[in-house]
């Protein structure tokens, strides 16, 4: 499966740290009710079985409505797991060993915060790129802040799909209109919500203006 624009609109990144009893399952398929465009599992503390199960469970779920399913840093998982793919940031793995070990058919999405990331990204063979954190946020401690000026001068000089990343809500995402972002991905504004469908669905239709779709 190869990546197209539309499925980076609405780029749902999982967290257990809100599951409250819940199943991540049950919460990822009400963000794909609501409307979510592509789903990433971001685990770090989950030993390599429990990785593999609940990788295997939310391939399930996004099988089921058609969405793309990617890893999060973890190839080796993306592979036992026949994901759709996998997003690496900086300090991972680089974008061309992950192609010669995923294949052609993959979704490669790299992590960039300057042009000069974006563009080897896109030269070792990303098919899109997350930039951030443009707003801030509170699941990266290490996630240095990306000004506007900088994402804007990102997607224009790269011919991938930039995904913007980082402290992004319903009340803030039209503050990223014209910067030519083909889409949002966010932890807390879908799955730290009490209605993760309903928050799902708002965030999108209000994504859509923003990006005048």
């Amino acid at each position: 499966m190869k990546c197209d624009k539309k499925d980076l609109l609405l780029y749902a990144v999982t967290d257990r740290y809100w599951l409250n009893g819940a199943t991540l399952e049950s919460q990822v398929e009400q963000a794909l009710m609501g409307g979510a465009t592509l789903v990433q599992l971001r685990e770090k503390e989950l030993d390599h079985d429990n990785f593999l199960a609940e990788a295997l469970r939310i391939k399930a779920v996004c099988a089921r409505y058609h969405v793309p399913f990617v890893i999060n840093d973890n190839v080796e998982i993306a592979l036992e797991a026949d994901a759709d793919g996998v997003h690496v940031g900086q300090d991972d793995m680089e974008a061309g060993e992950v192609r010669a070990k995923l294949g052609p058919d993959k979704i490669i999405g790299v992590s960039a915060q300057t042009v000069e990331q974006a563009l080897l990204a896109e030269r070792h063979g990303a098919d899109y790129l997350g930039v951030g954190a443009v707003f801030h946020t509170g699941s990266k401690a290490d996630a240095a802040d990306v000004s506007h000026e900088t994402l804007k001068a990102i997607c224009q000089a790269v011919s991938i799909p930039v995904v913007a990343i980082g402290g992004i809500s319903a009340d803030n995402v039209r503050e990223l209109a014209g910067s030519g972002i083909c889409g949002v991905a966010v932890i807390s504004a879908i799955f730290a919500q009490k209605d993760i469908k309903n928050a799902t669905a708002n965030l999108k239709a209000r994504t859509r203006e923003a990006l005048g779709l």
